[in-house]
């Protein structure tokens, strides 16, 4: 893909280098979670401390300010979000965004919590959810997430129940669930519910990732065509390649490290202590903390300059976003991983 000459920050997009335009935009609104998974979350998290954590307020400033940069989609992440009180309100305070072009607000949830907080989020205006969920053997899952399984279970009752669309997310670790490939997929096509298998990616705490723990694409699809007839369908622009099983099911698999599809990238991310992130693997995040305060204060006194010192630091810095996790992955490793990130 060829590089694009910038000149200045005036773009009226949030676009990089090699010509991908952001529409989606991820906000982790904490690092803390409940569960324990091993590709995620350090054996002894640190958490941030709760004053250093962005306020509603601050983050809602920067949501207005990316949607009217062109992002369309937000996505609400943690750790585990419904873990932070007050979320509910944000998803409705997002609402007044609507007009300005956000098209769809979103979380991802361990589901632990869903039970409660189902239906207030469907009456607060979230559009869908993404449940991650590894295994559907109680003791196994135990294993994984140091939790129950039967709150995720009722979790996902009530979003049916509120009508709250969703998606089933799993991550996949060779030796540790890849013998749920085939019960997965029974389950889910069983109660029409989408399901995406995700690869392995390496973002685990505690930095123990090895290719060798990977369940490729190529290994789930191997597994599957014992049991389904399967066939591709054409890639939108979305991290999951779809197929169709029986001619009748779609099942999506996320293949970042076999297949990566990073060349239609869309997607910035947003820690919950004000880091901008241009790509899920990024070496350097781009703190702009100081900037979103410094936002709220000058619209608070109706400066027309609010967002400029957002302008001027953000899109360059997306302008500098790497072709991708190939380009990327020999550099130097870092301290962040995907609870911190929100995936």
């Amino acid at each position: 893909m060829m590089k694009h000459e910038i000149d200045d920050t005036s773009i009226p997009i949030l676009q990089d280098q090699y010509g991908r335009i952001k529409r989606k935009l991820r906000i982790s609104v904490t690092d803390r979670c409940n569960f324990k998974c091993i590709y995620c979350m350090p054996e002894h998290p640190e958490w941030m401390k709760k004053q250093d954590l962005l306020s509603f307020e601050a983050l809602f400033i920067f949501c207005q300010y990316m949607v009217g940069q062109g992002i369309e989609n937000i996505r609400i992440t943690g750790g585990e979000p419904l873990m932070r009180q007050g979320v509910v309100h944000f998803i409705r305070d997002l609402q007044s965004l609507r007009a300005l072009g956000l098209k769809r607000i979103s979380i991802t949830t361990n589901g632990h919590y869903l039970a409660k907080y189902a239906e207030p989020l469907k009456q607060a205006g979230l559009d869908d959810l993404n449940i991650s969920l590894d295994s559907l053997d109680p003791l196994q899952f135990k294993q994984l997430t140091k939790k129950e399984l039967a709150p995720v279970f009722a979790g996902i009752e009530a979003a049916t129940k509120a009508g709250l669309p969703f998606k089933i997310n799993c991550v996949l670790m060779q030796g540790q669930n890849d013998d749920q490939i085939v019960p997965m997929v029974r389950w889910a096509k069983q109660h029409q519910i989408p399901l995406r298998f995700i690869e392995f990616m390496p973002l685990d705490g505690d930095q123990h990732w090895t290719d060798q723990a990977v369940v490729s694409e190529a290994e789930i699809l191997k597994q599957l065509s014992a049991h389904y007839d399967i066939q591709v369908l054409e890639q939108q622009h979305e991290p999951a390649r779809l197929y169709q099983l029986d001619g009748q099911y779609k099942l999506g698999i996320i293949s970042t490290i076999t297949h990566s599809f990073c060349g239609d990238c869309d997607r910035i991310r947003l820690t919950a202590q004000g880091e901008l992130y241009n790509c899920l693997f990024a070496r350097q995040g781009l703190n702009i903390k100081p900037d979103l305060q410094q936002a709220i204060k000058q619209k608070a006194e109706l400066k027309p300059l609010a967002f400029h010192q957002l302008d001027q630091k953000i899109k360059p810095y997306i302008w500098n976003k790497a072709q991708g996790y190939h380009a990327i992955q020999h550099q130097q490793a870092r301290k962040i991983s995907m609870h911190m990130l929100g995936g």
